[in-house]
């Protein structure tokens, strides 16, 4: 399976869901059973945190934001 680019041919969002693991806001929790979090929803899951934003709001999170460093 392709990668998906973390922005768009005009840099703005990703078409698609943004990849956790890449954003600034993630952080991974020492809780066994909510081992993923976000800064900025202030929420703690087992999924990744942009899969629980998508099933709560409906849509792509629009927080992502690229660690530094990243491309």
């Amino acid at each position: 399976m392709a990668e998906m680019s973390e922005t768009n041919e005009s840099g703005g969002r990703p078409p698609g869901p943004p990849n956790c693991l890449k954003c600034a806001y993630f952080k991974v929790t020492w809780n066994p059973d909510f081992p993923r979090s976000c800064e900025i929803f202030g929420i703690k899951c087992r999924n990744l945190p942009s899969r629980e934003v998508f099933l709560a709001a409906g849509g792509h999170c629009p927080s992502f934001r690229l660690k530094k460093g990243l491309k």
